[in-house]
């Protein structure tokens, strides 16, 4: 009731979706591990909102316990509301794995952002492998996200403190708040290990394939497929450099647009 009738309503006035992708989904075979690049708090409920039903009414979310679950009223609020399920963001925890490995094993899918913690400048952080393990574990097969836009919608600013960006220290939202951005979201083919091929290598693989759906954005289907068969894709973590550099690669917000074309990274 809550998605359908508060979630999805509210994602679509703040954040009107472009679907891409939707009919790996038609074959994916449920449970699925759904692996989503993150750069802001709208990312869940927006990923959740899009769906197709018989995943959206089904599926649970891990969220940073350090976060999250960091007080009882806080886990019991975000159980109810995404639902959520606690899991180490630092360290391997034994107890959020088998949770995860349990609810997938009842047929629930489930949600995963690999980074960690939201991204505190728009590119990818480097991918933990938590799902990599999950989907060798169990079997579930992966299915690559990439979400666009949602860092226009809610944006992270860093904090002080001292603590390492995507830390529950640094977690706060920019002052100007909410305000409505198209976005997009994009879908890949589900991935499953190959034979003998363990979890490190396999997160690899889960870690290009968001690349590539992120190359797909910046410029099309058939470039960004090129590129892939050409091992050329160009990393979803952006160019080195200054922040200011990093910045100007990514582009302009909507509605901040200059007169002149924003340059993309990477270059058509």
């Amino acid at each position: 009731m809550l998605i359908d009738n508060v979630t999805r309503p509210l994602a679509r006035a703040l954040a009107p979706a472009t679907i891409r992708g939707s009919e790996h989904l038609r074959h994916a075979e449920a449970p699925v591990i759904f692996v989503a690049n993150h750069t802001s708090h709208v990312d869940t409920p927006l990923l959740l909102a899009n769906l197709p039903i018989r995943f959206r009414h089904h599926t649970v979310v891990a969220a940073a316990a350090d976060y999250f679950f960091d007080r009882t009223w806080k886990a019991a609020l975000w159980s109810f509301v995404l639902p959520a399920i606690p899991i180490e963001r630092t360290k391997v925890n034994r107890r959020s794995a088998d949770a995860a490995a349990e609810l997938l094993a009842e047929g629930w899918n489930l949600v995963i952002f690999p980074e960690g913690g939201r991204s505190p400048d728009g590119w990818a952080q480097p991918f933990r492998g938590g799902a990599a393990y999950l989907a060798r574990r169990t079997g579930c097969p992966v299915v690559p996200v990439y979400l666009h836009g949602a860092r226009h919608v809610l944006p992270k600013r860093a904090g002080g403190g001292g603590r390492p960006a995507g830390g529950s220290g640094t977690e706060m939202r920019a002052g100007h708040g909410l305000r409505r951005a198209p976005v997009t979201v994009v879908f890949g083919a589900p991935l499953r290990p190959d034979e003998g091929e363990d979890a490190r290598r396999f997160g690899v693989r889960i870690e290009r394939a968001v690349a590539v759906l992120a190359d797909e954005v910046a410029s099309d289907w058939w470039q960004a497929r090129r590129r892939m068969a050409n091992s050329t894709t160009p990393s979803h973590r952006g160019p080195e450099g200054s922040p200011w550099v990093r910045s100007w690669a990514l582009g302009a917000a909507p509605g901040d647009t200059p007169a002149t074309e924003p340059v993309r990274w990477p270059p058509r």
